[in-house]
């Protein structure tokens, strides 16, 4: 028994000494492993800190964890890499090296991220510019942030970032701010994208706004933001005694808030609108957007003044009625017309006289409406009797009301408005009182612009009228006062005048003229007065076979280099035109004469000759005969100075 009892204790007996060891290694470990681990962090910061080249931030991050290193980050190269490594496997006192260092390469496309993970902290990955260290750019991305906000930056060092990343990467995180958590900005090159939910309606107003000008050197992308969820979803439209409509509260979506302002846009009727919604989730499901807008708006144009108001899943009407008619349909509607899920709430409603009576006609390529008010159902029989034989094609649509208040001379107003709207391919009538406003499209310039200057004067006594008639294809012509203008700057520097004897077109005459027949098409009212000029007294005749005679092919005289080549020029600028230049072609060569040497006197009537020759230039350059013509005073106007040209009544 003693002896297998010794066998035993020689056998476990170093399991006695477990205790002892433990307990020296409870003691050592904690007093070796601090010092030890602060000299593994020392040395290895300055192999850090070797990373760096001049004016960036060290590449290489590297922590001490007891006795083991954990590193990461991207060499610019692979021989930086491995040298840094095996430099940090040489650390007196090194277990092991955790992590991996990658190198630095070219993104394409460059891709950087940034995702609010919690109400206080912001992930960024994908790539960050090799060129702005993390230090860096978390010290360009800190006034962007929300106050207490934390940096988790997981990004790779990558060529290939567009120049203005650091200012695109702060904007981004700035529009993290009015988004819930989960929400992303994303940089893809030169791209900003923005995904999430709104915390508040103010914050997606204003996350709009900023993201209305991307930043310098990026477009948009996608932008999805979701509305933000609220409590008390409410709406409302309101409309001014002149007929402006305000909308307020929420709206589902940014779709829903076009439609609305369109359709609101035409029951102004041009008194305008103004946009105080924002768009909200909240909504009951049970109520369909479309139809609860398109509900409001039937409503709000009963109104003259006044205001449809939805809150708390009911609707209620206050104001003044647009007639008498109006208070029983809005009745009617808030009793039988309401979308599923309305409620009917409170409606105060009164009567006035309308202000401004107000009726409209419109024509369309297959219709012809009749809107507005009219006093009476007789009235509104003769109008119609009055649209039916002249718009036989088009299709008669009433949408007319009646009520008080019409002004006098309304039934004579329309039926001139309708005989005029009926000669127009398309055009609209408004009155308001008696005022009539008349616009639309004509075929002809002719017939617009007698419109534009008889309706006002084929009006009853008392009635203001005005009309603008464009023809499609025309421009409009400038006024009166810009074609002076106009003419006065064609002013060719200098008196242009005739050869001596001649009433022929030279060269020189071409580019004003040119310049007369184009100002003339653009001032289309406008009239010339044309001019002609006598020759200086003494004044040698031109050669008569010279200048108004055909050259002769077979003539074996040359004429002198620089005569023929400024005769080409002539003849290549301009062929003579007129009476003149026939003749000039035509008239045979006179018999020497033995008073050839002496100058003899221009005929009297030459400057109406060359006045003439102008205006058949003119006439074939495209004026009409009542636009152009000579003037019978040229000889006492202009004796020498040259031709002349004039604006005539």
């Amino acid at each position: 028994m003693s002896a297998s009892l010794s066998a035993l204790i020689r056998r476990t007996g170093w399991l006695v000494g477990l205790p002892g060891v433990a307990v020296i290694l409870g003691v050592a470990v904690p007093l070796v492993t601090p010092p030890l681990e602060a000299r593994l962090d020392a040395e290895a910061a300055a192999i850090v800190r070797e990373t760096a080249r001049a004016g960036t931030e060290p590449w290489l991050r590297a922590t001490a964890r007891g006795r083991d290193l954990v590193v990461f980050g991207e060499a610019p190269d692979a021989v930086s890499r491995d040298t840094t490594l095996a430099r940090l496997a040489a650390l007196p006192g090194l277990r092991r090296i955790e992590g991996s260092l990658g190198l630095v390469e070219t993104a394409a496309p460059f891709v950087w991220t940034a995702t609010r993970t919690g109400p206080d902290r912001i992930a960024l990955t994908g790539n960050r510019p090799a060129e702005i260290g993390p230090l860096a750019l978390a010290d360009r991305l800190t006034p962007s942030l929300a106050p207490c906000t934390r940096l988790d930056d997981d990004a790779r060092a990558a060529y290939g970032a567009p120049a203005e990343f650091a200012q695109a990467a702060a904007e981004a995180i700035s529009a993290l701010k009015a988004l819930q958590p989960g929400a992303r900005a994303e940089l893809s090159d030169t791209r900003l994208s923005v995904r999430g939910e709104a915390i508040s309606t103010e914050d997606e107003a204003r996350l709009r706004s900023s993201l209305a000008t991307p930043p310098t050197g990026f477009t948009l992308g996608t932008i999805e933001i979701l509305p933000a969820n609220v409590p008390d979803f409410a709406f409302g439209l309101a409309r001014a005694p002149g007929g402006a409509i305000t909308l307020t509260g929420h709206v589902v979506s940014e779709a829903a808030r076009a439609s609305l302002r369109a359709r609101a846009t035409e029951i102004a009727e041009g008194a305008g609108i103004l946009d105080e919604t924002r768009t909200a989730r909240g909504l009951d499901p049970a109520i369909d957007p479309a139809g609860f807008a398109a509900f409001a708006l039937r409503l709000v144009a009963l109104l003259q003044e006044g205001g449809v108001a939805f809150a708390r899943g009911a609707v209620s009407v206050t104001g003044v009625a647009l007639d008498g008619q109006a208070v029983e349909e809005i009745a009617a509607l808030l009793r039988d017309g309401r979308p599923s899920g309305v409620a009917a709430g409170p409606v105060r409603l009164e009567t006035r006289p309308l202000k401004p009576y107000r009726v409209q006609l419109r024509r369309e390529a297959d219709s012809v409406t009749l809107g507005g008010h009219l006093p009476d159902a007789a009235t509104r029989e003769r109008i119609l009797a009055a649209l039916r034989p002249k718009f036989f094609r088009e299709r008669i649509v009433d949408r007319s009301r009646l009520a008080d208040g019409a002004p006098e001379g309304l039934t004579g107003a329309l039926d001139q408005g309708i005989a005029t709207l009926a000669v127009l391919a398309r055009g609209e009538i408004r009155i308001a009182d008696r005022a009539l406003t008349l616009t639309g499209d004509s075929l002809y310039a002719e017939s617009a612009r007698r419109i534009e200057s008889d309706l006002p004067r084929a009006l009853p006594a008392g009635w203001q009228g005005s009309a603008a008639i464009a023809v499609p294809g025309v421009g409009t012509a400038p006024d009166t006062k810009a074609c002076a203008t106009r003419f006065t700057a064609l002013d060719p520097g200098r008196a242009l005048t005739f050869v001596p004897g001649s009433a022929i077109l030279t060269a020189a005459f071409y580019p004003l003229l040119d310049s007369v027949a184009a100002w003339a098409k653009a001032c289309p009212t406008g009239r010339i007065a044309v001019t002609g000029h006598t020759d200086p007294a003494g004044a040698p005749p031109a050669p008569k076979p010279a200048v108004e005679t055909a050259v002769d092919s077979t003539a074996s005289v040359e004429p002198p280099k620089d005569a023929k080549a400024t005769a080409k020029a002539d003849t290549k600028a301009k062929p003579a035109t007129g009476a003149s230049a026939k003749a000039a072609t035509k008239t045979p060569p006179e018999k020497p004469s033995a008073k050839a040497d002496i100058p003899s006197e221009p005929e009297p009537d030459l400057p109406r000759q060359r006045a003439l020759a102008l205006v058949e230039y003119l006439l074939q350059a495209g004026l009409p005969p009542d636009r152009v013509a000579a003037d019978p005073a040229a000889q006492s106007r202009l004796p020498a100075e040259g031709i002349g040209l004039a604006l005539r009544p």
